[in-house]
Parts: structure tokens; sequence; C-alpha cells
């Protein structure tokens, strides 16, 4: 009765557009009737007679979401059952304990902890093993519907059963969940004389006073602070407002920062500066890379769009969409993309064209051309690309393999066990390599790669084709050479997998300060920046018109 009534209801508004379309005769209107009654009528041929029995909600939703997969990947569906998830994240004002978590086999660990959040106040470390939040089981839980639980209103309470390495007993921790976004200014300091440093790793609260204070004090600790550079590298965006107010650092007020524009004029919005800059003429470099996005783009591009100052790295993600959610009735909501940012060329960064939810590249041919304040040629469709183009230094396929199976996290995690302090930031070494070697031994790594896949084809296609067996020979050789290759992979990259290992140690004692510093050590890009800022003339040449 219930799904008769539901296919009535649909054909019922089938019918009311399609008054609609009659008045209109023609257009999209009776395109949409149209196929809103095929929708229907599928709907209901589905469900009536399939052989299995369907569930109706659940069908709806997967043709929902591939219906709006096909726009973009920021465009979204709420069903009923996801609501209240979502209603605790842009309703009630969702709280951050400060920690990450992944499923790494059968457990749901603990990757990272935000220094001073309420998941460190609580004595919890990276690695630890969360069986029960609120005392149910995360058992059959993913990753996500554990991060849901934890999220909640701000002050309210929440228990984990936590299992650490090298313990048997259950230890049980409460959190108080608090307001806690993390510190989106990990470090600033300077590198050199005259050149100053500041990162921002997200566009949570307080983005641009904390970036406004971090320059304040390197004028302050440098009287002949001649150059800041300003790291977005993997800065995924955040806050708009905050994004206004890091522009806000480097230019005046009542500039134009960013637009948007959409379908209904009326809801077009400017979005300017309201305060004057710390410093509006002190040279500036701004890094990125392809994880930059949304609010970075909007910082780069219109430092760039300016003339501000010179743009270094790769292009960047390509985000420039603004999402509203809508009520679509029986306690659903969509989230759609309304309207688009444009910085004050005129110019969009967001992707016009994307594969499997990822941007795909546009040649620079085809992209749109804009202009700088001074004049100099810009593009739109497909992020922001850099005064400065670097290429980005690729870690070997042993390494990236490594990290894929966790290999490198699980072996910290054991070595951490027992130490509760390592030597300084500064002094500290990982000088264990052959521990290393003899975990991934222990633990069967299987180092597998596309070769080892065409070698297996290779052999199976042979066999079918009934080709001699002096072929399955050449083949099987092929795989002994290719073994061996893959063998002497690991001390082949021994410094770069090195490299990772200190890495994932120092930020189980430094936090994300201490990796921050760490990292700023061996940064060729860093030191494209450097000598950038130390050339006057290169860099004025950079922002003029050639």
């Amino acid at each position: 009765m219930k799904r008769n009534l539901l296919f009535g209801g649909i054909v019922v508004a089938a019918l009311v557009f399609g008054l609609a379309a009659t008045t209109l005769q023609k257009g999209r209107y009776f395109d949409i009737v149209k196929n809103l009654e095929i929708f229907s009528n599928l709907y209901k041929e589905v469900n009536s007679n399939y052989v299995d029995e369907v569930d109706p909600n659940q069908i709806m939703k997967v043709g929902i979401d591939a219906m709006l997969a096909t726009l973009d990947p920021f465009t979204n569906y709420f069903s009923e059952s996801q609501i209240e998830s979502w209603r605790f994240k842009n309703e009630e004002g969702e709280a951050s304990s400060g920690l990450k978590i992944k499923k790494i086999g059968d457990d749901l660990v603990i990757t990272k902890i935000i220094e001073d959040s309420p998941a460190f106040e609580s004595g919890m470390r990276v690695g630890d093993r969360i069986k029960k939040v609120n005392g149910e089981s995360t058992d059959e839980r993913s990753p996500e519907d554990v991060m849901d639980i934890i999220s909640g209103i701000p002050g309210s309470e929440m228990n984990l059963d936590i299992q650490r390495p090298g313990q048997d007993e259950i230890m049980n921790m409460t959190i108080i969940r608090g307001g806690m976004d993390g510190k989106n200014v990990p470090y600033s300091g300077m590198l050199e004389k005259g050149v100053g440093y500041i990162s921002l790793t997200t566009f949570t609260r307080d983005a641009g006073r904390n970036v406004a204070n971090a320059l304040r004090d390197l004028k302050t600790e440098s009287s002949d602070l001649k150059g800041v550079i300003l790291d977005l590298r993997g800065n995924g965006g955040g806050l708009l407002r905050e994004a206004i107010n890091v522009c806000n650092v480097f230019i005046p007020a009542e500039e134009t920062v960013v637009t948007t524009r959409s379908k209904v004029v009326e809801a077009d919005k400017s979005y300017k500066t309201r305060n004057e800059p710390v410093d509006q003429h002190i040279k500036l470099v701004v890094l990125i890379d392809e994880k930059s996005a949304s609010a970075s783009e909007i910082v780069s591009g219109v430092m760039q769009d300016l003339d501000r100052g010179v743009v270094i790295g790769q292009l960047s993600y390509g985000k420039g969409l603004v999402q509203n959610t809508f009520d679509i009735g029986y306690n659903a909501k969509v989230k759609l993309t309304t309207s688009k940012y444009y910085i004050p060329s005129g110019r969009c960064i967001q992707s016009v064209e994307y594969k499997n939810g990822e941007r795909v590249h546009i040649p620079d041919d085809q992209r749109a051309r804009f202009q700088t304040r001074a004049g100099r040629t810009v593009l739109d469709g497909g992020g922001v690309k850099p005064d400065i183009p670097l290429d980005k230094e690729d870690n070997p396929l042993i390494v990236k393999k490594l990290s894929k199976q966790n290999a490198i996290f699980n072996f910290v995690t054991e070595f951490c066990i027992g130490k509760d302090s390592i030597a300084p930031l500064e002094e500290y070494r990982f000088q264990d390599f052959a521990a290393f070697e003899k975990y991934l031994k222990d633990s069967h790594f299987e180092f597998e790669t596309e070769t080892d896949e065409v070698i297996i084809q290779l052999k199976e296609v042979a066999g079918k084709e009934s080709y001699s067996d002096e072929v399955t020979r050449q083949v099987d050789q092929l795989k002994s050479i290719v073994e061996k290759e893959k063998a002497s992979q690991i001390n082949t990259h021994q410094k770069e997998i090195i490299l990772e290992i200190e890495k994932e140690i120092l930020s189980r004692y430094y936090f994300e300060t201490g990796l921050v510093k760490y990292q700023l050590k061996n940064d060729p890009e860093l030191a494209v920046a450097i000598n950038l800022l130390n050339n006057e003339k290169e860099y004025q040449s950079i922002l003029k018109v050639n």
C-alpha cells in the first residue's frame, strides 16, 4: 500500500510538472516532465517485478548519488539516516577532539594527535587502538562511522576504550569534546638573515589573526626583515572569512578579494578586506602544491592577481565552488553547488572537468586568459598556476608501497614502545635501519608492482595460446630478474625510507610543529623561494609585464 502511494505521489508530481510544460509548451520543462515520468515508471517496475526483493530507500539513494556524481564531487545527498551526523557538523557546531583514525588490519588506529587538543590532554597516543566508543564496540565500524561518533557538541563527554601497543589491558579514557582546531600556524620563524617563514596548514578559526601575529613577531625579531614566505602546501582550505583575513595581512582595506556568482543574480556577493594590513609592501612568496585547495587558492590567486607576491610550486587543486544545503522533504537534504568563486582578475580557479571525483588537467591553450592588475597574463579553469612552476620530487615506488601498506607507521609504533622521549628535534637521527629490515621480514611485507601483474598475465596468455616451454622459461627468468631488482630497492632507497621513518617518529614526540621544522631542513622549493627573496631584481621582474 505504502509503495503504491509513493508511486502515486511521483506520478502526481509529474502531472503537475506536465501542466506547467503544457503552458510553456516546449523547452527544458518538457524534458523534465518526460524524464520524471520515465524515471517513476522505471522505479515502479523495478520494485514490482525485479526477481529479488529490493530496498526502495537504498536503490533510490544509489540512483541519486549516481546522478549527482555527474555534476561535481562537492554536490551531495544526505538521506534521513545520515541527517543526524550532518546536523552535528553543520548546525550544532561540531567539536574536534584532536585526533585522526585509520583502519589498519582489523583495528581502528589513532594516526594523528594534535598537540594541546582534548585527545592530547587525555593521554592518548598515536598507535593506540580504539576498541569501544561510549561502550559500543568498533569491530564493525568504519573510521568515518567512529569519527562521526567522536565528533559532537562542544563540552560533551566521550568515553573511549583504548588498547596501547605493548600492553594487554584495556584503558578507559574520558575526553571532553572541545572546539580544538589545532595550531593552524604550527611554525613561524627566521630561515636566514632577512627572510622569514610562516606555515599555515588550514583555514580554521583565527587563521588570519595567527598569520598577522606571526608576521608581527618576525618584524620584531628581525629589524631588517626583507621578505616572508607563506607556506600553503598541503593546505586543503577552510573558512572563506579566514581566507579574506589572511589576504588582509598583506593588502589594504577595501580591496575586493573574491566575488561569488550564481544563477540567481540576487545571491551574488562580493567580499572585501576590512582592516589595515600588517605590511602591504614587504616582499612575499607563496608556496603551493597540488593539494592546496579552496581558501589556499583564493589567497595565492589574490596575491598573484594583485601582483602582491610571487607564487612558487605546483598547479593547485582547482576548487572554486560554493555549496548551500536545501531541505528536500522527509528529513533529507541536498548540498548543492550554487555558485563559483571569482578572484580580482575575473578568473575562476575551479577545475571544469572531473574524472572519478578528481580534477582532469586542462591544457593551458584551452584555458581562458585574464590579466593581473599590472597586466600579466593568468589563466582560469583549473587551479592557480605558479609564477615559478617547480617539478614535484616524487617518492620512489618502494617508499609509496611501504606507506600505503602502513609498514613505516606500524614499525614506528613498535619502535616507540617504552620510549617516553627521544633526542632533541635538531639532533635526532634514526640509526637502526637493520631493525626496520627485520620488521619487514617478520611482517612478511610484499612489494607488489604492476610489473608483477603483467608477468602473471603474460604467463597465463602464453599458456592459453600454447606457446613452447621456452617462452614459459623466459617469462620465469624475467620474473626472477624483477624479484632481484625489487629486493634491492630497500637498500637502494635507504635514504628516502629513513627520511619517512624520521618524519613519523618526530611527529609522535614533537607533533606538527616539530614535523614542519624538520622538513624545512631539506626543502628544495624553500631554497628557490629564499634565493628569489634575496634577488631584488629577479623578484620585481616577475611581477612586471615583460
